[in-house]
Formats: C-alpha cells, sequence, structure tokens
C-alpha cells in the first residue's frame, strides 16, 4: 500500500496493528509500572499486582485502558510511519534513492524527529492513562499537605489518607475536559519535558539497534527479514531502549501523576532531586 515512492502508507497500517496489540498485552504491566513509580506503599513488584488483585480484582489492571487502545495504535502508527517515511526522504534527498541504505547519522536523525513527534502525539496520552490508573492510589498526605492535629496542639504528619473508591475523573473525555479546565492547555503537556528527554534519547536507542539487528538477521541483502527475526530485533531494541529510558520514565510519571490535588514537585529538577533524596538511587 503506497501513494508514491518516497511516501508510503503500509508502515502507518503495521504501527496502527503493532500498537493495538501492545496495549491489550502490555497494559496490566503497564498499570503495576506506573503505581511503583508514581505511588508508594508498594514493597515490591508482587506486593503491587496482589494489592491490586485484592483490591480492584482483574479490572484494576486495565483500568484506563480504552483511551490508549484508541489513542495508542494512532500514536504509533504515526511513529512507525513517520520514522521509516523520514528515513525514505534522507535517503531520496542525500544519494538521490529511497532504497539507499541509511548511514547512522541519517538513523540518528529520523529516530530524534521520531522521537519530538511523539512527545507531541503522546504527553497527553500519557498523562490521561495515568491520571485514570492513579486515581484510586492512596491519597499522599504530602501531595494534601495534611497533618494530624492532637489536642495539645502538636502536629503530627500523616504518611497516607486512604479515601476508598475515591474517583476524580469519570472517564478519559472527562479527564481531559477536567485538566483543561484546572490546569489550562498546557497541563495536558505537564512532564512533557520529562518525556522529551526518554522518548528522543529512547527512540534513538531503539530504531538504530532494532534496524542493525534486521540487516543482521537477514538471510541476504537483496531479501526481508524473517517475521521471527523482526519480533526478535525488536526484544533486544525494545530491551536497549528501556534500560535507558526508565530514569527517565520515573520522573516524567510522578510528575503527570502528581498535580492531581495539588502539586508537589516545581519541575523536573526538583523532581529528580526530590526523589534521590527521599528514596535513594534505586528510585
Amino acid at each position: 500500500m503506497q501513494t508514491s515512492k518516497n511516501f508510503r502508507l503500509d508502515d502507518f497500517l503495521a504501527g496502527w496493528i503493532g500498537g493495538a496489540s501492545s496495549v491489550v498485552v502490555g497494559h496490566p504491566l503497564d498499570t503495576v509500572k506506573t503505581r511503583l513509580q508514581a505511588g508508594k506503599g508498594y514493597k515490591n513488584t508482587l506486593h503491587c499486582v496482589l494489592t491490586i488483585y485484592r483490591k480492584e480484582t482483574v479490572m484494576g489492571f486495565f483500568k484506563g485502558m480504552s483511551f490508549p487502545l484508541a489513542s495508542i495504535t494512532f500514536y504509533n502508527s504515526v511513529v512507525f510511519g513517520f520514522f521509516n517515511n523520514t528515513q525514505r526522504l534522507i535517503s531520496k534527498c542525500r544519494y538521490g534513492d529511497v532504497r539507499h541504505p541509511c548511514s547512522m547519522l541519517d538513523l540518528t536523525v529520523a529516530s530524534m524527529l521520531t522521537g519530538l513527534v511523539s512527545v507531541g502525539l503522546g504527553a497527553p496520552v500519557d498523562l490521561v492513562k495515568i491520571r485514570l490508573q492513579m486515581q484510586t492510589q492512596t491519597v499522599l498526605a504530602e501531595n494534601l499537605h495534611l497533618a494530624g492535629n492532637v489536642s495539645n496542639g502538636t502536629n503530627i504528619p500523616l504518611r497516607s489518607v486512604d479515601i476508598p473508591n475515591q474517583r476524580i475523573y469519570r472517564g478519559p473525555i472527562h479527564c481531559i475536559s477536567s485538566i483543561l479546565q484546572t490546569e489550562g492547555l498546557q497541563g495536558l503537556y505537564r512532564g512533557a519535558g520529562a518525556m522529551i528527554l526518554r522518548d528522543v534519547p529512547g527512540y534513538m536507542l531503539y530504531f538504530i539497534p532494532y534496524t542493525m539487528f534486521c540487516d543482521l538477521l537477514r538471510p541476504d541483502a537483496t531479501s526481508s527479514p524473517h517475521p521471527c527475526s523482526i519480533w526478535l530485533a525488536g526484544g533486544l531494541a525494545g530491551s536497549i531502549s528501556w534500560v535507558t529510558a526508565t530514569p527517565a520514565d520515573v520522573v516524567k510519571s510522578r510528575m503527570q501523576a502528581d498535580a492531581q490535588l495539588q502539586r508537589k514537585y516545581r519541575g523536573i529538577l526538583h523532581c529528580i532531586i526530590h526523589s534521590y533524596k527521599t528514596e535513594g538511587a534505586q528510585v
């Protein structure tokens, strides 16, 4: 499927299918990741999984999935379609042939541009997803700035305040409208700076290894890689990318989960310093 030699639509279709599959398979794990990164009260991953299951049943793992399923499919479609078509455009401009293999510099430029595009599309999607995932969390005292008062007037800080069945947002549309009303358009892009720090180098460390692995695993220079080789290349590249992107992803998640009631972090640097001081490097 293509409209011209330089621009192909099948890359967008492949990205759409891949995005839908990744949401269905990965959303439960993403919910656990978000709770561990942005919340407190969990000892480890297993404790988080068991807590979600006991308090919210299996459906708790799929909380907020409808919006990512509708939006991330489009997001993935644009990201992969943009990257592949940018590769062809660079090859056309530099070498006069869209089929000419891209150099390391070409792949770097295409990956970084893709990372910037992903932030523009993905920041609001991630924000809404995280707010919906986190709204049944225990409301932390440090976010509310609450303190318990005893009869002698001494302030005793509360670690947390558990508000059962507290639902701030009724769904994705209500979440978007509430954020626009209370925080403005810039509220939808809260955490976008940390997302740039994650996605620009993250996509560079994904697409470059992915392309290299696909080239290494193909039978010869003229044939396409086998689907199993593509899956293997994607898995290896994804592992490399996420190892390096996780610190920035933690900061992004905390800033996006923040400000539901009252802001705790003043910015990216403050979030990094505060997280390091309170939880150490293992955060």
